[in-house]
């Protein structure tokens, strides 16, 4: 796939439609998901949706007791099992009780990430954004691929971001080892390649008839702002002076219920099939986006995060850095 596949199929839902909109009707009984960051912010609407609807879902957790008191109110067959994507033998660990358990995996939701953090490292020595919301989902799927592999039809979904518009990959200096670190340089990165993870995973489950996307879930107010001091969010215009949603964020920003609805289309939109490893925003896929548009910021999807080559390369570099690790 590449840019000129980013061809939206006007799904009938739109930026304010909700999770609930767009599963009215499913019936997702006997479907098995696994939702990381279910219990916070965009997940936990996920989830909530999920489990509505009849599916099993699981949750891996970093803090249970954070998630149980999170999870509390939801009703529905809800588990949780302890993992933390900064921790490649939690990791593995949480992927081997699964097997174990499990027969397959009707949807793996990739959704949990941090945002503009300061500078840290994790696994081996890999730059936090980029180890936690690539590369600890990228270790994650491989370890789950037997459950993938086993369910025909299965999806699964990363969470990108219009952030990926920030940067691509900076393949000579991936970590930040040379160049100076930068929170929004590296947040654009790893955003880059949750998008090309999908690209790439849609051909590794093409032979089982599974599928891929990246999602963008759009603005939201959520604990993935807490490395965001309020003077930054207000010049970056989401809030005003007295620390309150500015009017862009009121106008452009959703809920977290309708946050998760482009997550939930993408896990079972029926118009998707045959449209491997597309980028979706607002419960569509998302156009390319325009040059030089007022909205070019905000909307539409950079030829650099659905480019196959770039989304190879990606793949192969992350298959070397595990096997390092």
């Amino acid at each position: 796939m590449s840019v000129s596949d980013q061809v939206p199929v006007q799904s009938g839902f739109g930026p304010k439609s909700t999770g609930r909109d767009v599963l009215d009707g499913s019936d997702l009984s006997g479907k098995t998901a696994i939702v990381t960051g279910g219990y916070s912010g965009l997940g936990l609407e996920t989830v909530r949706a999920l489990a509505e609807k009849g599916a099993r879902v699981i949750i891996p957790v970093r803090s249970p007791e954070k998630a149980a008191e999170a999870l509390a109110g939801l009703q529905g067959d809800i588990a949780t099992a302890p993992m933390d994507l900064a921790d490649l033998t939690s990791i593995a660990d949480f992927a081997s009780g699964m097997r174990d358990q499990l027969k397959r995996v009707d949807l793996l939701i990739n959704n949990a990430g941090i945002m503009a953090c300061p500078e840290g490292r994790v696994g081996p020595g890999w730059e936090m954004q980029f180890g936690v919301n690539h590369m600890g989902h990228f270790a994650l799927t491989r370890a789950l691929m037997p459950l993938l592999e086993a369910t025909p039809g299965c999806r699964v979904v990363a969470l990108s971001s219009t952030g990926h518009k920030i940067s691509g990959i900076r393949w000579d200096d991936l970590h930040f080892d040379t160049g100076d670190y930068d929170k929004w340089q590296a947040y654009g990165q790893a955003k880059t390649a949750n998008a090309l993870f999908a690209n790439a995973l849609s051909r590794r489950l093409k032979a089982t008839g599974g599928l891929s996307f990246a999602v963008h879930p759009g603005g939201i107010f959520t604990p993935l702002q807490r490395h965001l001091p309020k003077e930054e969010m207000i010049a970056l215009g989401w809030l005003g002076e007295d620390g309150e949603p500015s009017e862009l964020a009121k106008q452009g920003f959703k809920t977290p219920g309708q946050g998760c609805s482009t997550t939930l289309w993408a896990a079972s939109a029926p118009v998707l099939e045959g449209k491997p490893g597309v980028y979706c925003e607002n419960c569509d896929i998302a156009a390319p986006t325009i040059p030089d548009s007022p909205m070019a910021r905000y909307g539409g999807v950079d030829a650099h995060a659905c480019d196959d080559e770039a989304a190879e390369r990606l793949w192969s570099i992350s298959e070397a850095l595990l096997a390092e690790a």
